[in-house]
């Protein structure tokens, strides 16, 4: 029998709220619903108009942003990037990333590799207009 783990993303707990960022939109970080050892997954919902509160990077973590849906930007560093559905971005760990959503919303999905105990380190204040 194949070993495998299978779970719907709209089932895992929404993080957002416990941080008081559910007015930002969702985050579904999937990586022990899913019993990944290696490898982590988040779904990320940001409502119209709204940016994530943080930028953040890696010390070692490379990862891959995937559009699902709505349109926006994300800013790399010193660089704004358009992002619509089905982009696929890679983002090496030195690098600052925020998303903000458009009109429409942001959905995506992120994967990543998950060097533990390996936190990202949070960057706020950081993308200002």
């Amino acid at each position: 029998m194949a070993d495998y783990t299978k779970h719907n993303l709209n089932d895992v707990e929404d993080a957002a709220p416990k941080f008081g960022l559910d007015e930002v939109g969702e985050a579904r970080f999937a990586r022990g619903a899913l019993e990944q050892e290696r490898s982590g997954l988040s779904l990320q919902r940001l409502k119209p108009n709204m940016r994530q509160a943080f930028g953040h990077k890696h010390e070692s973590q490379e990862e891959t942003y995937v559009v699902l849906g709505g349109a926006g930007r994300l800013k790399l560093d010193d660089e704004i990037v358009d992002v619509g559905p089905l982009d696929a971005i890679r983002v090496p760990p030195e690098t600052i990333r925020c998303f903000e959503a458009g009109p429409d919303g942001l959905e995506f999905l992120a994967f990543g590799e998950h060097p533990d105990p390996e936190q990202p380190e949070m960057i706020t204040g950081w993308w200002t207009d």
